[in-house]
């Protein structure tokens, strides 16, 4: 089913209009379901950030919590009495003393160790004896490089998050009494990474989210080794732009929901994230409901459409169409409707006016064919008695010259002349016979006129000879021109009949050089032809009414002045054959 729209049919349609008054009333009902969709799931995605900014949150709490006590481990072994006597007096000690002190330091820092997941190793680093002492390794010589590292970190009096080997440490360091002397010795805390992935874990909210800690800067991220690579990278690249602490992150073709918490404690932020699509998914039925019922109303608009259109529009289209049909003159068809319903008994009733209106045409055609015969026959009979006594002194005039020849070709073209317009048989006649007819008239007029008047009487074109015409079109015309145009001239009169045709149509061009008549009397001769009623009759109004009613619009006789200050008649003909364009030779 093929249905376009113009811009007009879309303000002047029924279907148009119904079919946009549904889609008014089905459109909100769309657009509450999408609102409703977005409502829920801007609330879910609210509600996830809301619980996973509480986990971080309270993770970096208890992180913080646990770094806060190792830092105080840090510093209350600092200042441990024992160990800086051990510093200070290990050269005055003897073996026993130095073994039992630093046995003695070696369980306080297992003792420390075990008391914190998170721990992974102590260590005390003494420059002075030459000994790390490690609650993982014991004693042992002084690690100079890891002693080297941590001495070397700016702000080594502050006890801060110090990333070193892929690990995170705790660092403090005993200073001596002037600033820039070598320290008395380091405490060195080393994080368990493991147990810190493992915490990260457990705040996941699923197996699809990730979490891990960034350090301000990004100078180093742990993570809980689930998370892609490229994922955190692009979390790297876009957190600072981020304005709010949710946000989303698009990487490897997925886009990803972010949280994040900053701890200015840590000088850590915690991120956790999970796939958009993980985020939507509590939301599948819904979704699938929602894209279920825009289908349904999808639907129901094209079964609406479609039986608007077919019980609607179509019958209303079809009777439009008709109409149309209608005013172009055709009246003989007929329009059906299966179902009886509206449309039926319009159309029962619409072919009901086409009857009555094609009978009462009929009745109007056939009474003015039969007003138009009589005037015919009227014509017929009114022979005009000015040209009988005219010819009959023609006629006498060659008796008493004794040209007998000529006699003979009169007397003929007179019998020929009046068998014509005295024949009843045919009302048409093809155009070679009526123009055969007009030549025989002029030429009977030129026994009379040969010294005063000129005729010039071009052939008829070959295309034109077969178009039927009604009888006595032409020679009326002629016979106009001689009695009111040429017969007062003494001298120099001229007539010329001449023919053209351009595709359906054919002119017959009769004009004079007469002086008899003014472009007023011509203007009202043209009034007279279009507006006289139908009861008043004369030759030219008779021909005019004639070829009208036989050809339809476009088609009679249109006059106006010529070149030569004479009338210029043109019999047009609309005969609705195609034609070749043939103008006639001099014929402006």
């Amino acid at each position: 089913m093929l249905i376009t729209f113009s811009s007009r049919t879309l303000r002047s349609s029924i279907f148009a209009r119904l079919l946009f008054t549904y889609v008014i009333v089905i459109a909100p009902i769309l657009a509450l379901g999408g609102y409703l969709y977005q409502w829920s799931y801007t609330n879910a995605s609210e509600e996830l950030s809301r619980t996973s900014i509480t986990r971080l949150s309270h993770y970096l709490q208890d992180l913080n919590r646990e770094l806060s006590w190792m830092e105080l481990q840090q510093f209350d072994i600092l200042e441990d009495p024992d160990l800086n006597k051990l510093t200070v007096t290990w050269e005055r000690m003897d073996p026993v003393d130095r073994r039992a002190s630093l046995n003695d330091l070696l369980q306080r820092l297992t003792s420390v160790k075990n008391t914190s997941a998170y721990i992974k190793d102590i260590s005390v680093h003494i420059p002075y004896v030459n000994k790390t002492v490690s609650a993982v390794h014991a004693v042992d010589e002084l690690d100079q490089e890891r002693f080297g590292w941590f001495r070397s970190q700016p702000g080594r009096n502050e006890s801060r998050l110090i990333w070193w080997r892929d690990s995170l440490h705790l660092s403090a360091l005993k200073q001596r009494g002037k600033k820039g002397e070598e320290p008395l010795f380091a405490v060195q805390i080393e994080l368990d990474m493991e147990k810190l992935r493992e915490s990260l874990l457990q705040i996941r909210m699923n197996p699809e989210s990730g979490s891990f800690l960034v350090s301000d800067g990004a100078r180093f991220t742990v993570t809980s080794g689930q998370e892609a690579a490229p994922v955190v990278q692009s979390y790297l690249r876009e957190a600072r732009a981020a304005s709010s602490d949710t946000f989303y992150v698009h990487s490897e073709g997925k886009n990803y929901h972010f949280d994040r918490v900053y701890s200015d404690a840590l000088g850590l932020s915690a991120a956790a994230y999970l796939p958009e699509e993980a985020v939507r998914r509590p939301l599948s039925r819904f979704y699938t409901w929602a894209w279920l019922f825009v289908f349904t109303s999808l639907v129901a608009v094209a079964i609406y459409s479609f039986s608007t259109y077919r019980y609607v529009h179509k019958p209303l289209l079809i009777l439009v169409k008709s109409f149309k049909r209608m005013e172009e003159g055709e009246l003989d068809m007929q329009i059906e409707h299966e179902p009886k319903d509206e449309f039926g008994y319009l159309y029962h009733r619409f072919n009901q006016m086409l009857l009555k209106l094609q009978a009462l045409i009929d009745q109007d055609y056939k009474q003015k064919l039969m007003m138009q015969k009589a005037e015919l026959k009227q014509l017929q009979s009114q022979i005009n008695p000015h040209f009988l006594y005219n010819s009959f002194f023609i006629l006498h005039s060659l008796s008493r010259s004794g040209d007998i020849e000529r006699i003979e070709q009169f007397t003929h073209m007179l019998g020929e002349y009046f068998r014509f317009i005295t024949r009843n048989g045919e009302d048409h006649v093809s155009l070679s016979e009526e123009i055969r007819h007009s030549r025989m008239y002029t030429d009977i007029q030129q026994f009379r006129f040969s010294r005063r008047i000129r005729v010039q009487f071009d052939e008829l074109p070959e295309a034109m000879e077969q178009i039927r015409v009604p009888r006595l079109i032409l020679q009326p015309i002629i016979e106009n021109a001689y009695e009111h145009g040429l017969e007062e001239m003494d001298e120099e009169g001229f007539l010329r009949v001449c023919f053209e045709t351009h595709g359906n149509e054919a002119r017959i061009i009769v004009e004079d050089n007469g002086d008899g008549i003014t472009p007023a009397e011509i203007e009202a001769l043209k009034q007279r032809l279009v507006h006289t009623a139908e009861s008043e009759m004369t030759g030219m109004i008779n021909i005019h009414r004639r070829i009208h009613l036989t050809y339809g619009e476009g088609s009679g006789l249109f006059l106006s002045q010529n070149g030569l200050k004479g009338l210029r008649v043109e019999i047009r003909i609309m005969h609705g054959e195609e034609g070749p364009y043939v103008p006639a030779a001099d014929c402006g």
